[in-house]
């Protein structure tokens, strides 16, 4: 498939490594980030989301279906089945074959070597938008260490510097403020509320939107978090 990737603008080159001609930004890893404090800290990257992330997947996601049903897309049938390894196979390899026609970045959060969540590079489109969706959710015993907001700065470098976006959405619920703090702190915007926009544990919410422009980003979004003492 022939993507309009293949249309960036020469600003939008990496500055170092090759980029894939068709998909860019995929498959690759990011830089390493340290959160926490010197002396306890823990090592947050993002690598290319791979069919043996199946039971970590799965086990987390159970584990965690409290918080996530509260917050993402309703899904068809039961929890238990939707994360099954048939559940799996059906997410998966859409998915991947997304990621292959360049139209996703999907990415697993590494904390300490171990699978700890996802965040994506969703809905790539090519000119005239050149935009994405960054969507993210972190295994629940991780929470309050700031791993979601080193994995979305990492994910907010990536898609302007390896993938070549001129712009990052996303959105979050009135009800998670945790959520727009971690986008916020990361460079994107208040641009609106988008109302009844998506149907969710059992009703249509409300999402605010944010968003991040190139022409707003001025220092990258891990550099951000340095100057704030938030990553090392």
């Amino acid at each position: 498939m022939q993507r309009l990737f293949n249309w960036l603008e020469p600003s939008a080159q990496a500055p170092t490594g090759p980029r894939h001609p068709r998909h860019p930004g995929w498959k690759e890893y990011t830089p390493t980030l340290r959160v926490g404090s010197p002396a306890q800290f823990h090592r947050v990257t993002l690598r290319p989301l791979e069919f043996s992330d199946a039971q970590p997947w799965s086990e987390q996601r159970k584990r965690n279906q409290a918080v996530l049903e509260a917050v993402e897309p309703t899904i068809q049938g039961s929890w238990e089945q939707a994360h099954s390894m048939q559940g799996w196979k059906q997410y998966f390899y859409p998915l991947n074959q997304a990621a292959y026609q360049g139209r996703a970045v999907p990415f697993a959060i590494v904390v300490d070597g171990h699978f700890a969540g996802q965040i994506t590079l969703d809905e790539l489109r090519g000119m005239p938008w050149q935009d994405c969706v960054v969507g993210y959710w972190v295994d629940a015993l991780l929470w309050g260490r700031g791993i979601a907001t080193a994995a979305c700065a990492l994910a907010v470098d990536h898609a302007f510097r390896r993938v070549g976006v001129h712009r990052v959405q996303a959105t979050y619920l009135p009800d998670n403020p945790a959520s727009g703090a971690v986008l916020q702190s990361v460079g994107f915007e208040q641009e609106g509320l988008l109302r009844g926009n998506m149907h969710i544990n059992g009703r249509w919410q409300d999402h605010f939107c944010v968003g991040l422009n190139r022409d707003r980003y001025t220092s990258t979004a891990v550099e951000r978090l340095k100057r704030a003492g938030r990553v090392f």
